[in-house]
């Protein structure tokens, strides 16, 4: 009986050594192939100059200066026309020559100190503007015998932007120590990654599927490792995600072609399109799925992947098989919460585009014709598919890398040994 248990002792290290460098082996592979793409796919930048050449935000001469509000005037009346939108201004509006406007004075560029009336819109004037604000205006140069004029731009946001990125980064410190920190480091580098390589790879017309991947590849191999640290149960989740996000891209590119959409959901698409016609705008939709899903797919991967090594440290004798049930049973709470997640945060930043087609009370195949509201169907249901394919594949991997099951007799000296940080060649996390 003593040599029946040394086997299984011995069958179960097998496994654990085989599928620990098997995991290791894919990882190199994925990250040589994620480096090679990045070589291979870098954006051209002669190209992404024309094109900023030949799509200027505004025209030669035209600046942007900081102004300060000194009176803000009363807001405009306006009569609703029959569709619901905004009229002319009422008679009333009519008769007062300061509504509408704002009273400033320059604080930079040429005009510094002159004092100038703009017209606001409506919303702007409901948002709580006083003086003291700041606004940025639009100086269009003269020309043609026309004087220099001034307009609203937008309103100077910059202060509380700033205190409010401030606050984030202090409660999140705070409440999440080094874990936290190191969090968000890998947020600006995957910002970085988004903004140096991909945007200019997708502008440059670079093919838009691949640019995802290796996008995605490279932001996920800094951010868990460095978020989670380098051991096996990181690499478990790693791995879980990268193939969550293959998944995500294949589901993506087989419904955005069968659903025929064009990737011009809104006005930015038709831009984009018109400035590069050769744009391929059915693969940035789909490259757009796959980044919007990427931080489900990493919260689910890193949950499934710490559940079952936390299972493991709880339950040392544990068969593999018990793991992986308990471990799903966790994977299929997180899965149903984290679909609600994806489908309100897609209706949160449609709320003011469903309250409009509410008042147009259209049926629901009419809305799933139009492109802007079948994006958003397509995007929610292949990041959700994605993301429930992920967990199954996940905690599989984990449960074949967790350490090797201890029998009941060596659990407390197991537990002993990870509560006081000793980590032994089959007990470790790590390992």
């Amino acid at each position: 009986m003593g040599h029946g248990h040394s086997h299984r002792r011995a069958d179960e290290v097998v496994l654990g050594t085989a599928a620990r460098r098997g995991l290791l082996g894919c990882l190199v592979l994925a990250a040589v192939a994620t480096v090679a793409g990045a070589v291979l796919l870098w954006p051209d930048g002669d190209r992404v100059d024309d094109l900023r050449e030949g799509a200027r935000f505004a025209g030669p001469g035209v600046t942007f200066p900081i102004a300060i509000v000194d009176h803000v005037g009363p807001v405009c009346p306006h009569e609703p026309t029959p569709d619901g939108t905004t009229g002319t201004p009422s008679e009333s509006g009519a008769a007062a020559p300061e509504c509408g406007r704002l009273e400033v004075t320059v604080l930079e560029g040429e005009g510094e100190g002159s004092v100038q009336s703009v017209q606001v819109p409506p919303h702007v004037a409901t948002s709580g503007l006083a003086p003291g604000d700041g606004v940025r205006l639009m100086r269009i140069p003269a020309g043609g015998g026309v004087p220099a004029a001034f307009t609203y731009f937008g309103t100077d946001r910059e202060v509380p932007l700033q205190v409010l990125a401030l606050a984030f980064l202090f409660v999140t410190v705070l409440v999440a120590g080094k874990r936290g920190a190191f969090a968000v480091l890998g947020l600006g580098f995957a910002g970085g990654v988004i903004g140096v390589f991909l945007l200019p790879g997708l502008l440059s017309g670079g093919p838009a599927i691949p640019l995802g991947l290796v996008a995605c590849s490279a932001i996920m191999f800094v951010v868990i490792y460095t978020t989670h640290g380098f051991s096996m149960r990181s690499s478990v989740a790693l791995a879980g995600t990268l193939v969550g996000v293959a998944l995500t891209a294949l589901i993506g590119w087989l419904s955005v072609g069968a659903t025929r959409l064009s990737g011009v959901g809104d006005e930015s698409g038709g831009l984009l399109a018109s400035f590069d016609p050769e744009l391929a705008l059915q693969g940035i939709l789909t490259c757009a799925v796959m980044i919007a899903g990427l931080g489900v797919l990493n919260d689910v991967t890193i949950t499934q992947a710490s559940s079952a090594w936390e299972l493991r440290a709880a339950a040392p004798s544990m068969s593999r098989l018990s793991l992986w049930t308990s471990t799903m049973r966790i994977g299929r709470d997180h899965i149903a919460s984290t679909i609600y997640t994806i489908a309100f945060a897609y209706t949160g930043t449609a709320l003011t585009l469903l309250m409009l087609l509410q008042l147009y009370e259209l049926p629901l195949a009419d809305l799933l014709a139009t492109e802007d509201i079948a994006q958003e169907v397509v995007r929610t249901l292949t990041t959700s598919i994605g993301l429930v394919l992920a967990v199954p594949i996940t905690t599989l991997l984990a449960v074949a890398l967790v350490p090797s099951r201890r029998p009941q007799q060596e659990a407390d000296t197991f537990l002993d040994d990870l509560e006081h940080g000793v980590r032994g060649p089959a007990g470790d996390g790590t390992g």
